[in-house]
């Protein structure tokens, strides 16, 4: 049997937790995998602001892109991929 190439991590990091956030003064919840909470964690960390304040910005962004993007959680998602 050949070695675990892409699912070798830790399982906790694929469990979903929801976080209450204010996202430009709105109170919402967020359910994202824990993965991409850490990933936002450390951008927020690196930008010297809060996890709050880094999703608002990425609103204000997907606000003013182009495209029609309706689901802001799938956004984040991406941007945390790319």
């Amino acid at each position: 049997m050949r070695q675990k190439q892409y699912c070798d991590f830790d399982g906790d990091l694929s469990t979903p937790r929801q976080r209450s956030i204010r996202i430009n003064g709105f109170s919402t919840c967020l359910r994202l995998e824990e993965i991409y909470w850490k990933i936002i964690e450390a951008l927020a960390d690196r930008e010297s602001m809060t996890v709050g304040k880094l999703l608002s910005r990425w609103a204000v962004e997907m606000d003013l892109a182009c495209d029609v993007i309706r689901n802001f959680t799938g956004y984040v998602r991406v941007v945390c991929v790319v």
